[in-house]
């Protein structure tokens, strides 16, 4: 009966045809989501609270991650009337006053549901639910949704994720919605008017390159796995909605230094969400350098909205090209080999003019300029991420 009095209501005030609050996410988000570090067993208030208070002192909110976002498994029911209710051993001060605790370190407080009966991790899920979780949310403050699509047998993509967007609509708090549906229905196609942000692919893995497949189908699994997938897809990002090839394993100690700084340059080329998925409170200095380089994030997060693509498509090298704002140009030279790969690129042949200044973004010095071919080597599954700027 709940499901059928909210289709009704939807029918009878009308669905949105536009985002109501299209003035979010104007750029990438960045954050941070428990999910790749805590999983279900190790998140708690603690561990949230930790993880907010070291945002602040890493210096990774100096660098503009502003997201604190609880994964699956913080919720365990409903009550009697249908509100949902956190898990009270693990949160025992509730969910409101941690998310009060986040936003006096001025930071944002983001949660997560399912499209499901229940979610990923067998919890409650927000199916028939919609209009009163989300008027929970905007009770609690909450500023950013992940809704994940697990044991959502017999409901559509689009429909479903509709009725959720026109449910915060309706409760009124900005906040920002973040589809994770993992590409099955190419969202690129129908996501821009429903949410901020769409997965692209299956869920990353804290490894560099194994593909993992589903029923036959590539889903994902690795860094470079998820990075091929995205092929194709630039011309649907932009300010407002943003193609999401899933979080960052930047400091989960599976990449090498060289990987850490490949995988971060290469989101940040293709204008990804930069959501950390690390244990912020016990970084390193080497996972800390990479997730907090001002210069390599003011690519992800330049103000143009352009989505880097591939300008060389090879086996073993390969160059993405990410149009500024200003007339820069980012260009990030990957080296996908097992071994280190001398390079040697004119610029002519990828049509770029000989008057711009080098910058190299990783060095934080000058390389040169364009007026010459650009050599080096580059390391084993490195990058070398350059801003092209007129002299």
């Amino acid at each position: 009966m709940r499901r059928i009095f909210t289709l009704i209501f939807v029918l009878f005030c009308g669905a949105a045809t536009a985002q109501k609050f299209n003035d979010l996410a104007l750029t990438p988000p960045m954050g941070w989501n428990s999910w790749n570090k805590f999983a279900c067993d190790g998140i708690s208030e603690k561990a949230i609270r930790d993880v907010a208070d070291a945002m602040v002192t890493s210096g990774m909110k100096d660098a503009g991650y502003q997201y604190i976002v609880i994964d699956d498994c913080w919720q365990v029911g409903r009550d009697s009337i249908g509100n949902i209710i956190a898990d009270e051993k693990k949160f025992p001060s509730g969910i409101k006053a941690l998310a009060d605790y986040i936003h006096s370190k001025g930071l944002k407080f983001g949660i997560y549901s399912c499209a499901g009966k229940l979610t990923c991790a067998g919890r409650p899920g927000s199916r028939g639910y919609e209009f009163q979780d989300a008027r929970t949310y905007a009770k609690w403050g909450v500023d950013y949704l992940k809704l994940d699509w697990c044991n959502s047998d017999g409901q559509t993509t689009k429909e479903a994720y509709t009725l959720m967007r026109d449910a915060l609509y309706k409760a009124g708090r900005p906040i920002v919605f973040s589809i994770c549906e993992w590409g099955n229905s190419k969202p690129w196609y129908w996501a821009q008017d429903v949410g901020h942000l769409w997965r692209t692919t299956g869920d990353i893995e804290n490894q560099w390159g194994k593909v993992k497949a589903v029923e036959g189908k590539v889903w994902g699994g690795s860094v470079v796995a998820i990075l091929d997938m995205q092929a194709g897809l630039d011309k649907f990002a932009g300010p407002g909605h943003w193609n999401d090839p899933d979080m960052l394993e930047v400091g989960n100690g599976g990449l090498t230094v060289e990987e850490e700084r490949a995988h971060f340059s290469l989101w940040c080329m293709i204008a990804a969400p930069l959501i950390a998925g690390n244990d912020l409170s016990k970084m390193s200095k080497q996972s800390a350098a990479v997730l907090t380089n001002k210069d390599v994030i003011a690519i992800d997060q330049d103000k143009l909205g352009k989505q880097g693509y591939k300008i060389l498509d090879g086996f073993d090298f390969e160059i993405y090209m990410k149009p500024l704002a200003g007339g820069d140009t980012a260009i990030c030279l990957f080296n996908r080999t097992e071994k280190p790969l001398k390079v040697n690129v004119d610029w002519a042949k990828y049509k770029i003019g000989n008057d711009f200044k080098i910058t190299d973004l990783w060095a934080h010095k000058s390389a040169g300029s364009t007026a010459a071919n650009f050599k080096a080597t580059i390391a084993r599954h490195d990058v070398k991420m350059l801003r092209l700027s007129k002299k």
